[in-house]
């Protein structure tokens, strides 16, 4: 994908900061928090800063190319995949997995005369690898 132009075609001005980081989000579907893609891109631009990240993931949720995940009151991350789909967050290891949901189930009668913005479905646990670390532990 041409992102110069795809970030033009979104009325986004193509700067170099703003196709790496779209680009990084593109290819780390880690769900990652500032800081991370801070740290990924500082060597390659040393210029780079925390605001200029800040700023361009503020435009790219505002043009709906990305979304904000919170999860945890004090952790904010970012998500390329703007498609409806669910969050699971392992306790342990701290990495988020995508999976499928339908959010498009009726609640006209709970939520009548409310304006719904945003759906979001999220659970925290244990993932299977980290609990397959803890039987293995426990034997």
């Amino acid at each position: 994908m041409d992102l110069k132009n795809y970030l033009g075609s979104k009325n986004i001005k193509p700067s170099y900061p703003r196709i790496r980081i779209y680009e990084y989000l593109s290819k780390h579907h880690t769900h990652p928090t500032v800081d991370e893609i801070y740290l990924s891109l500082l060597q390659e631009m040393p210029t780079l800063s925390k605001t200029t990240i800040y700023n361009t993931l503020k435009i790219f949720i505002e043009k709906g190319l990305v979304k904000l995940v919170t999860i945890e009151d004090n952790e904010t991350r970012y998500d390329v995949d703007t498609n409806n789909h669910g969050h699971f967050k392992c306790e342990n290891c701290r990495k988020i997995y995508d999976f499928p949901v339908n959010l498009e189930y009726d609640l006209r009668d709970e939520l009548n005369g409310f304006q719904i913005k945003e759906r979001s479905i999220y659970f925290k646990g244990i993932c299977g690898a980290c609990n397959n670390e803890l039987d293995k532990v426990k034997e």
